[in-house]
């Protein structure tokens, strides 16, 4: 993607074994058409885009997460009309948010980290995070997340894949200030497949993500 490197996506990528697993689990949504209506909240996907803006779930004591105004993410999906479904969707998104902010921070001990995010996905995500942190790197744009996908099992485990489109977000130098502009490619697109567990909060953690950058499933 534009605003990553090889050595940053690693520490997201899981073996080819995982990956087929959660895709294999999470290639399916029957119930995506059948309601139209957009994420309450999130009428294009949007959240946390506004500089210092708190998270659609701050009012129920989670954690706030906030974006300086030049980055945001966006994010493209429906209800199911599945509430469970709905739940970890919605939980999906903070979480990948939950990793950018803490990129944005310059910390990795942030409350939203590991509040969205456990096991194997956490330690990946502070990895990767730790990649921009140490090389005093943020990132500016924007990127898109579409083409959501999941499917449960039993009532405390989903599995939920997705696409990015990272060709409008770009990495930023913070001593410098200078921005790499780096053209669009395949490479710009990539699809995620994750798994998620219903905690006993409530709380639908990412526990474990693989990535294929590239695929033609996230072309456009």
């Amino acid at each position: 993607m534009n605003r990553s490197r090889p050595a940053l996506l690693a520490a997201r990528t899981l073996t080819a074994v995982a990956a087929l697993t959660l895709s294999a689990c999470g290639s399916g949504d029957d119930s995506a058409a059948e309601n139209s209506d957009k994420i309450a909240g999130v009428e294009t996907g949007n959240v946390t885009s506004a500089a210092r803006s708190p998270s659609a779930s701050d009012t129920d004591g989670r954690p706030k997460i906030t974006f300086p105004s030049e980055a945001k993410n966006v994010f493209e999906y429906e209800k199911t009309g599945n509430a469970t479904k709905d739940a970890a969707l919605a939980d999906s998104t903070l979480s990948v948010n939950s990793v950018d902010e803490a990129i944005f921070e310059g910390n990795t001990d942030t409350k939203a980290l590991g509040f969205y995010n456990a096991e194997s996905a956490l330690s990946d995500s502070i990895t990767y995070a730790l990649g921009y942190i140490n090389e005093k790197h943020t990132w500016v744009g924007e990127t898109r997340y579409f083409d959501y996908k999941v499917n449960l099992s039993g009532g405390e485990q989903a599995y939920v894949t997705y696409c990015s489109d990272e060709s409008k977000s770009f990495i930023k130098d913070k001593k410098t200030g200078k921005v790499e502009s780096t053209p669009t490619t395949e490479d710009s697109y990539v699809l995620y497949n994750t798994k998620l567990t219903k905690n006993a909060e409530g709380v639908w953690q990412t526990t474990d993500i693989a990535s294929h950058r590239g695929d033609k499933q996230c072309q456009p």
